[in-house]
């Protein structure tokens, strides 16, 4: 027989057992914030803290028990003469900025920064039922936040979450523990074998572009550290002797004159190995002049100059609406003896094994400029060889692409399933079974 419901009043909730409560967080938990020691100010510090753990919000995995060893032990570090209190072991800590949401709970005495806050349950409250139906802090807070990656402490502590009895919360958290964990391990076995199809893949492309596709020819140590063993008849030459490389317009948002036209740009954020990304082009002005200079033709090859993704690069298709690039992009042409579908693939080799991170400046953002292209070593297969190359690729490296797709789709599901898993039983739509 389904038991009594009623409405909780919020809709991110929706209907719970009526013998349950809505309560705010701050009725159920001591809240408190870490600190940020201030090393520029150390005539304001007094006390000293050693041998805890420090914690920043990178240290949220996820888990529900925080890691033993983490980023941040405190040797021997200087705080404010009223040092905030240490974090209680059996505490909750919930980040309320950028990685909003994440939650944890400790397993020993602890301090943390400022990001994250810190909930010690009063008598009557089961913190593993908490950590389960934390979600509902960032849901009750979204119609005040608007899009922002922040909470604030009056948010948290003003947040309604549902309350079953105590012995119920346990009773949900049990469950709950056996099934995640259930999940969590099959989660953690997909996720491992699509890093294995990842590898896969990055083994067949540093393959077949370094040392071709006939088994049979003889080898030579090239004494190049991105391409060791080569056949003996390769030469290395660099990209710029056999592509032409053109960089993209810089950003000009006003109207210089009547001949000017709004158009759309491919950006860094567009162009990456597996494509090109379908979304809405950001538009800006350009000259008659400057769009026949950057205007995208189909099968150039766009490489990002700057930012996280500095080396990525896509082979454009045809372009139903006329598209040209801001600066962070380059558009690459090959001579009459060059592919780019080939380097494209030679490029990706590279940067997988680290080479952005040799050629540029990464205490930076990183710039893989026009000269440093045109500087990338480059092995001078002939061109029908370049283009075997590029085929038996393109055909591989599909076929591995449609086994990573599933894989993730595998992932996907199951981690809603997770989710809606959790919330049906946090919010009293289903019962744990008797027998549990």
């Amino acid at each position: 027989m389904a038991r009594e419901m009623k409405d909780s009043g919020y809709y991110w909730i929706g209907k719970i057992p009526i013998n349950w409560q809505i309560r705010k967080v701050k009725d159920l938990y001591q809240i408190q914030t870490g600190f940020t020691p201030d090393t520029k100010r150390e005539e304001y510090y007094a006390d000293e803290i050693e041998g805890y753990d420090w914690l920043t919000i990178g240290d949220l995995d996820g888990k529900m028990y925080i890691p033993h060893t983490t980023k941040n032990h405190i040797s021997k570090l200087y705080v404010q003469k009223f040092s905030p209190s240490i974090i209680p072991k059996g505490s909750l800590l919930y980040s309320f900025k950028l990685s909003v949401g994440q939650v944890s709970i400790t397993n020993r005495d602890i301090y943390s920064n400022e990001a994250i806050a810190s909930f010690m349950p009063h008598s009557g409250v089961c913190l593993e039922f908490l950590y389960y139906s934390s979600s509902m802090i960032v849901e009750n807070a979204n119609e005040n936040i608007y899009g922002a990656k922040i909470l604030n402490q009056e948010l948290i502590r003003n947040a309604r979450v549902v309350c079953p009895p105590i012995e119920e919360q346990k009773k949900i958290a049990l469950f709950l523990n056996k099934k995640c964990l259930e999940l969590d391990n099959v989660l953690e076995k997909t996720r491992a074998s699509i890093e294995e199809y990842k590898k896969l893949k990055q083994a067949v492309i540093t393959q077949a572009v370094t040392k071709g596709l006939h088994s049979d020819r003889e080898m030579k140590d090239s004494e190049n550290k991105w391409a060791r063993e080569i056949p003996s008849d390769i030469k290395i030459s660099r990209v710029g002797l056999h592509y032409e490389i053109i960089l993209g317009k810089m950003l000009c948002t006003n109207q210089i004159d009547d001949t000017y036209t709004y158009e759309p740009y491919f950006c860094a954020a567009d162009i990456h190995f597996e494509g090109i990304a379908e979304n809405e082009r950001k538009k800006m002005w350009f000259s008659p002049l400057e769009k026949q200079q950057y205007l995208v033709r189909k099968d150039d090859l766009l490489v990002v100059e700057g930012g996280a993704g500095a080396g990525g690069c896509a082979v454009a298709p045809i372009q139903e609406v006329s598209t040209y690039i801001q600066n962070s992009i380059m558009i690459v042409r090959p001579g009459k003896s060059a592919d780019v579908r080939y380097l494209k693939y030679w490029i990706e080799c590279l940067v997988k094994q680290g080479y952005i991170d040799v050629v540029c400046n990464k205490a930076t953002i990183p710039h893989f400029t026009k000269d440093k292209l045109a500087n990338v070593p480059f092995l001078v297969f002939s061109l029908q060889e370049q283009e075997e190359i590029a085929n038996y690729l393109d055909q591989k490296c599909s076929a591995i692409d449609e086994l990573i797709a599933k894989k993730e789709q595998y992932l996907s599901e199951i981690e809603n399933y997770k989710k809606t898993l959790i919330y049906e039983y946090v919010t009293g739509k289903k019962e744990v079974p008797q027998n549990c």
